[in-house]
């Protein structure tokens, strides 16, 4: 380890987890490696200034966030031009980027790893001027997160609680106009996502062939809601049919809805869209993970 400031940003409110036993444990960990913490509560307000004061006054060396996907999509918002590595400690509702990157589910091995020495260096998405790191998504499954995040339940019984409730109130089959290269096509689907990673938080691997480091994301529509190949998709099988699952490639797109849409970034719900503008960033992130991830990542 060659650092020895770090910012510790914790969202108090994410998921059901209790955030002081992580905190213990990384404040451990520091003093055993003469290591300085600094601690930072997100509020929701000025989240994003706040921290960058913190890196500027502080001379932070490492950052480690503990919360989940939404978290980890403020912190990047804070640091993408800092340069400085992130470390994850997953503790939200969706984790579906700690998933993506094989961090385990050990409170001692998250701190181990939010600590260590492997970095790689991720792309970022620009999603209507946003950052997205993760997944992004239009149809039933941002009805889903706009249903969860208006309920008073949290964590995934939360999620759970939801799904019966948004699949019978959901107006899908939405239609879209997808633009990429020049070339338009109409199409239509219960959901439409926007993947620079993988996997859901639930493990569901929606976009088996993507790559968090290609310059490139996946666009991915059901087009109807077929039990057999969601159980596919949760099984992490490729053999997906293209009738009802339709991916694409590209390094920039524009999807056009007919009537606006529920949309979602990084598991935080944006309101309903009409049209969605993706890029990529210039910047790129650096995130901690573990060795076993990409055994080609440098070493910090």
């Amino acid at each position: 380890m060659n650092f020895n400031q770090v910012l510790l940003i914790v969202n108090p409110i994410s998921g059901d987890l209790d955030k002081k036993q992580i905190i213990q444990q990384a404040r451990e960990y520091a003093n055993t490696h003469q290591i300085t913490i600094h601690l930072f509560a997100t509020t929701g307000e000025e989240d994003v200034e706040k921290i960058q004061d913190r890196l500027d006054s502080l001379k932070i060396e490492r950052i480690i966030a503990i919360g989940g996907d939404g978290t980890i999509n403020l912190v990047a918002k804070a640091i993408k031009s800092y340069g400085i590595p992130l470390g994850i400690i997953p503790a939200g509702s969706a984790n579906g980027l700690a998933t993506n990157f094989g961090i385990p589910e050990s409170i001692e091995e998250q701190v181990k790893i939010a600590f260590g020495d492997t970095i790689f260096e991720m792309d970022l998405l620009n999603i209507n001027d946003d950052i997205c790191l993760h997944l992004s998504d239009l149809g039933i499954n941002a009805e889903l997160i706009q249903n969860y995040e208006d309920s008073r339940f949290r964590g995934k019984f939360g999620y759970l609680l939801q799904s019966l409730p948004t699949l019978l109130k959901s107006e899908y089959p939405f239609e879209f106009e997808v633009e990429t290269n020049f070339k338009k096509r109409q199409t239509s689907g219960a959901l439409l996502a926007i993947a620079n990673a993988n996997k859901y938080g639930t493990g569901a691997n929606i976009n088996p062939n993507g790559k968090l480091d290609d310059g490139k994301f996946e666009i991915i529509i059901y087009r109807k809601l077929d039990l057999a190949e969601i159980i596919k998709t949760v099984r992490n099988e490729t053999d997906v049919n293209s009738d009802v699952v339709e991916i694409f490639q590209a390094s920039e797109a524009k999807i056009t809805c007919k009537t606006p849409v529920a949309f979602q970034i990084d598991g935080e719900f944006k309101g309903e869209n009409s049209e969605v503008k993706i890029g990529i960033m210039e910047e790129k992130l650096k995130v901690v993970v573990p060795a076993e991830f990409n055994s080609q990542a440098p070493q910090a």
